[in-house]
Order: structure tokens, then C-alpha cells, then sequence
């Protein structure tokens, strides 16, 4: 491909020079241009004139020759000389290595100028406690998603702004690619080989990576897909904000959270179910005492109470003594006696465990893969899941999420919420009631105006019909109010909540203007 002429290659390269830049402008038309860690990292948005392919240009700072050999010199001197523990480097990486880098300067009278120490900084940090090559890529808060797909292929990733862009990060031999994987592997405390060449991984950042090694299972070589964990994780606001839900599909969802009715969040592959849950569980009120499960860290909630769980490969792999799989970490979670209780998502013989915890009076929710109450039904009432039809009713309402195209760009919606009402005694037909659907037509969300959820709530609560209406109405507008001043980080909604929750009055006297 033409983009791979301009891969960052710091260990290869020393500069382009005027004439490289004057070929790149007559090839490209330049897109975007911004700091990703600046001063010395940027992120260069181009289409090719020829092929109008977008591509995504790693722009780093080159390094001259003598450069190149001090940056290689200093490096082999800090591995050699390594002695510190790990707690020390862990508590606070970068400034490690930089003390490292000035003792080796020092202890070796290297003559360094100021911007070249810092360039060598850049390149030494990058590679022993960043990403290496595709770091730029890992701290580019548009990219969502990074895939690979094999030696001398390059990295594929999601854009904010420009969905899906070919980058110039390439791996050239199987062998750099596969110590690579290894690597990162090893960074998730994990082991991948040729005897078990498939790993489902966590990064230090909190990322998702699924990897591949080898030419065994993956015909292109070591391949690897990561989605992006946000630090900062969406919030009510920010789903309101998207279109993903209406400001009153949230109220609704924000009452029945308040209020422990058990709810599974259900769509495709990346249409946005994690991101929804995570989402929606700020409204779990603050004190409540949450257990997560989860086979990879995807849950990311402010709540103190929280018990994170995930699950544990065998010591010699899957197959062997003590694996900790998403059916134990439940089993124990019920004994712990949580209010809510989050899987990550059901696929198996935790699904029946988790249907008896809801059966029995526990809240919780979920994620499942299907595109519709029928499926969801299917999907849940066949094996690997495998749940009686007797124990559907125990799940409360479900939210389908798709994603789709909207004049061209990339957006989720979701389609419908479905309460579960029962099952028909007859035909043993489960009922259903759609409270919100999408209508694509017009982009726009409708409310039917009836909810089983919303009357079995007014009874616990003691709330008339009218008394009800009022609440629906008053949360949807502090959510409106919330995305109107741009209050959508995750701590200043959950913060808002949570006053709402002990002083509603004070609350909407700062929507109405009053304070």
C-alpha cells in the first residue's frame, strides 16, 4: 500500500527533510492536524489524491544519527543495569524513567543538548512503559478502536470524526510482530504461546485486547483488536447528548434503576450495550452495594460500594485446576449480599444463576447479543443459556440498541424498550409491552404512554398516577438541563443524582434558575 513509505519507524529513521514533505503535500490533502502528546507526538488526518483513501499519518519528532545511537546506547545501559522492584517503577513509571535516563547520562558523561533529551525522553518512555510503536494510537483520545490484521498490514483504527482510517504503524517481519504480542500479553499479566495462541486480555489502561499469535489460527500472522477503554466513561448526559436514547426513555430508565427492576441491555456486536449499562448505573443510588462480573474489565461505575470481580484462568491454562469462571464469582457474589448485581455479559450457565438471583428479589443487569425480544427469547431459553421460560418474567424490561447510518455517519440508537409482562397461560407466549420505539423515519423516539414497570414502582412507593407523571417529567428535564450546560462528565452527573436523590428541592431551583 502507499501508505506504508511513511510508517514511523524511530528506531530506522532519522528525518524526511524539506523534499520528502513537499512529495507528501503533492500525494495528500491534508484533513486534520492536532497534538496528541505534544510537543513531540501529532496525529495527521490525509486522503490520498489517487486512491481517496483517508490515512492516518503518525507524525513523531526524527531523530538524527548520533541520536538514534544514544537513544539505543542509553537503553541497553537501563536494561542491563535494571535493579529496582516493581512497586517502585508501578507507583509512578514515567518519572522512574526519567531519573533512570539521567543517571545513565550522567554516570556516563554523554554530552546531551536540551532538545535532544527530550526527543530521547519521548522514544525511551514510549517503548519501555508505552505502546511502542502504535503508542500515539493509545493516547489519541478520537481513536476508539485499533485492529491489526497481520505482519506487513497496516493498523486499521476508528476515528471519532473519521470512522474507519488506514494508519502508517506496520509490523514487517513475523518476528517483530509476534514479540510484540508477547509483550503485550505479559502486560496484561497474561501468558499467550503456540500452545495457547488465543487470548482475551485487559491493558493497563483498562482497554479490551483480543489476540492472536501466530500463522496457526490467523493466516496473516500475529493479529490483535483493541477497544479503547474511556477513563472518563459516558455518562446519562452524554446518551442523551448522542441521540442514543430520548431525554425521557432516560428518566424512565433512571427511575427503574433508582428503584432495582432488573434489566438486560441487548444489541450487536459494538452497539454501544457496555457503554449504555455503564452508563445507566449512576443511578444506582450511592450507598448501594454493587458486585460486578466480568471475563475482561469493561464495568467502570463512581460508586464506593462496589466489588469489582473478574474471572481467572487455570494456572496451566483454561483447562486446568483453578480456573474462577463467571458461574462461581455469582454463586459467591449472592452470598455477599449485594443490592445490584452487574454481569459484564451472559453467555453460559451464569445466565440461570443470575435469573435466580433476579427470581428471588436480587436486582441486576446485563448484556446479551440479539437484535430483538424474539431472539433475546431464543438466545436465552437455548443452550449454551438455557433458561425455562417460567423464569423469563424475573427479567423486568429490556433495552435493544442498534447501530446504524444516519446521513452517512456512524450513530447507535436504541430501537426499543420492552418491559417483560408475563407468560400467557395458555399458549405460554411471553407477553410483552413496548414502552419507547425508535421511528427511524423521523430519528425520533416514541413514548406509548403505558408502563407495567412505572405502575409496579408507583405501588412500592406509594405514588399516585399523576404524582408519577410529575417525576417522569421533572427528570427528563434535569437531563435536559444537564446537556444544555454541558454538564455530561461522569462525576458531575453522578454528583447531581445523588443531591437529587437527598435534596430534590435544591436541585431544581439550580435547573429553574433559582440558585
Amino acid at each position: 500500500m502507499q501508505s506504508r513509505a511513511l510508517v514511523t519507524m524511530a528506531r530506522k529513521k532519522g528525518g524526511g527533510g524539506g523534499r520528502q514533505r513537499a512529495r507528501q503535500r503533492a500525494q495528500y490533502d491534508e484533513l486534520d492536524k492536532y497534538p496528541v502528546m505534544p510537543p513531540h507526538a501529532f496525529a495527521r488526518i490525509v486522503r490520498d489524491k489517487q486512491t481517496l483513501n483517508i490515512i492516518y499519518q503518525i507524525i513523531e519528532p526524527p531523530l538524527t544519527k548520533k541520536e538514534q545511537e544514544q537513544r539505543d546506547e542509553i537503553m541497553d545501559i537501563f536494561i542491563r543495569s535494571l535493579t529496582a522492584n516493581i512497586e517502585e517503577i508501578d507507583s509512578n513509571p514515567e518519572a522512574y524513567v526519567r531519573t533512570a535516563m539521567d543517571k545513565v547520562i550522567k554516570s556516563y558523561s554523554m554530552k546531551i543538548n536540551k532538545k535532544s533529551k527530550s526527543k530521547l525522553f519521548y522514544y525511551l518512555r514510549r517503548d519501555l512503559i508505552g505502546y511502542g510503536k502504535m503508542d500515539v494510537l493509545m493516547n489519541d483520545v478520537n481513536v476508539e478502536d485499533v485492529s491489526l490484521d497481520g505482519t506487513n498490514v497496516p493498523i486499521f483504527a476508528y476515528h471519532r470524526k473519521f470512522e474507519s482510517v488506514e494508519t502508517t504503524c506496520v509490523w514487517e517481519t513475523d518476528e517483530e510482530l509476534e514479540s510484540y504480542v508477547i509483550k503485550l500479553a505479559q502486560r496484561c499479566g497474561k501468558h499467550i504461546s503456540v500452545a495457547e495462541p488465543l487470548l482475551d486480555a485487559t491493558l493497563m489502561d483498562g482497554s479490551r485486547i483480543v489476540m492472536k499469535l501466530g500463522h496457526e489460527i490467523s493466516t496473516r500472522g500475529s493479529a490483535f483488536c483493541i477497544r479503547r477503554f474511556k477513563d472518563d466513561p459516558f455518562s446519562p448526559a452524554d446518551i442523551v447528548a448522542f441521540r442514543t436514547m430520548s431525554s425521557l426513555m432516560v428518566a424512565y430508565l433512571w427511575i427503574a434503576f433508582q428503584n432495582e427492576v432488573p434489566m438486560l441491555f441487548v444489541g450487536g456486536t459494538a452497539s454501544g450495550k457496555t457503554t449504555t449499562l455503564n452508563a445507566m448505573c449512576i443511578f444506582i443510588p450511592w450507598q448501594m452495594k454493587i458486585v460486578s462480573i466480568e471475563s475482561t474489565r469493561e464495568v467502570n461505575i463512581p460508586q464506593p460500594n462496589w466489588v469489582p470481580g473478574l474471572t481467572r484462568q487455570g494456572f496451566g491454562g483454561e483447562n486446568d485446576e483453578g480456573v474462577i469462571g463467571e458461574f462461581e464469582l455469582l454463586k459467591a457474589a449472592l452470598r455477599e449480599r449485594p443490592e445490584y448485581i452487574i454481569v459484564g455479559e451472559i453467555r453460559g450457565a451464569e445466565a440461570y444463576v443470575l435469573f435466580q438471583a433476579m427470581a428471588t428479589g436480587h436486582c441486576a443487569y446485563s448484556t446479551v447479543h440479539a437484535d430483538s425480544v424474539p431472539s433475546l427469547v431464543h438466545r436465552l431459553e437455548n443452550k449454551p443459556i438455557d433458561i425455562p421460560r417460567v423464569l423469563l418474567p424475573a427479567l423486568e424490561a429490556c433495552s435493544i440498541q442498534i447501530q446504524t447510518r444516519i446521513n452517512g455517519r456512524r450513530v447507535r440508537r436504541t430501537k426499543q424498550v420492552v418491559e417483560i409482562v408475563g407468560i400467557d397461560p395458555n399458549s405460554m407466549e411471553v407477553i410483552t409491552n413496548e414502552v419507547f420505539r425508535w421511528d427511524v423515519t423521523n430519528d425520533d423516539f416514541v413514548f406509548s404512554g403505558k408502563s407495567y414497570v412505572l405502575e409496579k414502582i408507583m405501588v412500592k412507593i406509594n405514588y399516585s398516577q399523576e404524582e408519577m407523571r410529575r417525576e417522569l417529567r421533572t427528570r427528563k428535564r434535569i437531563l435536559e438541563w444537564m446537556v444544555l450546560n454541558d454538564i455530561r462528565k461522569a462525576d458531575q452527573v453522578s454528583q447531581i443524582v445523588t443531591e437529587y436523590y437527598v435534596r430534590p428541592n435544591e436541585i431544581m431551583a439550580r435547573v429553574d434558575g433559582l440558585k
